[in-house]
């Protein structure tokens, strides 16, 4: 509207051979980016009447011609912003989709489960995405508290679908198995039935990652099953280890051609300790010069205690790390094992 007054200024205002009335027809084609319909349609008319009015001033200023003008740029303005308000309105449905999505895969968490502090962290490669093949999950269990984190090889709906199998399937499993290994065999049956789905030769593009880890109450340790996932970090009395695995375990839904021989290491976890759980997004993540980010030298300087602390450390760390953006989706899991109550 702004435009169409100045515009219209300008025409009474200057020589007429300056002709700035055959402006008026960019108002209605600029305002389809923004307006509905029809404010668009009314803007429009305004510069035709405004064009009409100048014509009978100004005698001479090819009215027609520009008045025709108008009006096909009000019609072609119009549609335009009726097929952008499509768009939108289908874009924000598929965001609704998105969301409902990231409620099963990675639902939020309690701040606190059985005796351990629990924070998450999920950071998306692209601004808009909502979800990618990222996935993690915590229960509390008889056996104690268990974790999940994993990353599905691939993008888009089919690596969010094998993502969702393997969290449901754990969320059951993890109640009921008594051991790693078990759990580990349902996530492998869950995610072997969903890629059943795919043709044969695309198997290879349909496996997981993941680290599973069990937390047994009123004992100071933890145990870890790691199949193919970067090794956890622990921070205990102010030194970093990596846990690595003493032997390979599959990764998930290859079980079926290399055997499903999962082994399953423990590690002092005294309270206080403080354990990281990530997807390779947090390691890969470049700089401009292409160098990744140094997550165990990071840790080794962070005097944080608490997960959330933690976390708010790492965010701003890779944020300032890939400034340019992240090359992959990230999730992180870090979980703090309290100290104990006092005896009575």
């Amino acid at each position: 509207m702004i435009l169409t007054v100045v515009i219209a200024a300008l025409a009474y205002n200057t020589p007429k051979e300056l002709a700035f009335s055959r402006l008026l027809p960019a108002a209605p084609a600029l305002a389809a980016a923004m307006w509905p319909v029809l404010p668009t349609v009314l803007l429009g008319t305004v510069c035709l009447m405004l064009m009409i009015g100048l014509g009978f001033l100004f005698p001479g200023l090819g009215t027609w011609w520009t008045a025709g003008g108008i009006v096909a740029v009000t019609v072609a303005a119009a549609y335009g912003s009726h097929v952008r308000l499509q768009r939108e309105r289908t874009l924000f449905q598929v965001r609704l989709v998105a969301d409902a999505a990231q409620q099963v895969v990675l639902s939020p968490l309690p701040n606190r489960c059985g005796g351990v502090e629990i924070e998450s962290l999920y950071l998306a490669a692209a601004a808009e995405a909502r979800i990618g093949g990222d996935f993690y999950e915590v229960v509390d269990t008889p056996y104690g508290v268990r974790l999940l984190i994993g990353d599905v090889r691939g993008k888009g709906l089919p690596a969010v679908g094998a993502a969702a199998a393997m969290v449901n399937s754990f969320r059951e499993a993890a109640h009921v198995e008594p051991d790693l290994g078990s759990v580990a065999r349902r996530l492998e049956a869950s995610s072997t039935r969903y890629g059943a789905a795919f043709p044969p030769e695309d198997l290879m593009e349909r496996f997981a990652t993941a680290v599973l880890v069990e937390i047994p109450p009123e004992d100071s340790l933890v145990r870890i099953l790691n199949c193919g996932h970067p090794p956890p970090l622990l921070t205990s009395r102010g030194k970093v280890s990596v846990l690595e695995p003493t032997a390979p375990s599959p990764l998930l839904n290859l079980a079926g051609l290399i055997g499903d021989h999962y082994t399953i290491d423990t590690f002092d976890f005294a309270p206080g300790d403080l354990l990281l759980l990530y997807t390779d997004g947090v390691t890969e993540a470049r700089n401009q010069d292409g160098e990744f980010f140094p997550l165990t030298d990071w840790m080794r300087r962070q005097s944080a205690t608490r997960p959330y602390e933690l976390f708010d450390a790492l965010h701003l760390a890779l944020l300032a790390h890939s400034r340019e953006g992240l090359n992959d989706d990230i999730a992180a899991l870090a979980v703090r094992l309290g100290e104990p109550p006092p005896t009575p």
